[in-house]
């Protein structure tokens, strides 16, 4: 029964070889996502939010032009809105590359 069960050959040992191989890849994938930085904007660039790695918030930058409209309900939405789409871009980043290491196997929440 050697080959057969559409794996490729190498049976049982081979399949945890290769799930082996991709848990490393994994592991080195999210070392590396752990030191990139993902910048997000509000306002035309009037806010600006960096994240390192997923979830890190590095910086916040309000543009002297934004404080001096005096609004500070705008503000405050500028800044929720900069910082929402800087994680949106760590996320979308983090599933794109995933996705070249799993093959669209949807295995990024079990590492």
């Amino acid at each position: 029964m050697k080959g057969r069960g559409g794996f490729g050959g190498g049976g049982m040992a081979g399949i945890m070889r290769q799930a082996n191989q991709m848990q490393a890849k994994i592991k080195k994938l999210q070392e590396e996502l752990a030191e990139r930085t993902h910048e997000g904007t509000a306002g035309g660039g009037a806010v600006t939010a960096v994240f390192k790695g997923e979830n890190k918030l590095q910086s916040l930058t309000i543009s002297p032009d934004a404080m001096k409209a005096g609004d500070a309900e705008m503000l405050q939405d500028m800044v929720v809105a900069a910082v929402n789409d800087a994680l949106k871009k760590a996320k979308d980043t983090q599933a794109a590359e995933m996705e070249k290491i799993t093959g669209g196997l949807g295995l990024s929440g079990m590492f």
